[in-house]
């Protein structure tokens, strides 16, 4: 996979409490960002792969849940990671 455990561990400790923190709703939507990012620029070259489109479309939804959690948890937590990763609603 693209991903090895280095850079997962750089982006959970970025985004998650530290950098064993792989359950927290922000390192999992860090984590989905970065997937999403991948599977899009897969898809611009290979059009025709339909499987990886399906999958981008299931990350964005798992994504899309999560945030919606954050949204009715802790707004400010929710604010937060939007900004830092860049993401709109």
């Amino acid at each position: 996979m693209f991903l090895d455990s280095e850079k997962k561990k750089e982006l959970f400790e970025k985004y998650g409490k530290s950098a064993t923190d792989t359950g927290s709703a922000e390192s999992q939507i860090a984590l989905f960002t970065v997937r999403i990012a991948h599977l899009t620029g897969h898809l611009k070259v290979n059009h025709k792969d339909h499987s990886s489109e399906r999958a981008l479309k299931m990350l964005v939804g798992k994504r899309r849940r999560l945030l919606d959690y954050l949204i009715k948890v802790d707004i400010e937590r929710y604010r937060s990671i939007i900004k830092e990763l860049g993401i709109r609603k």
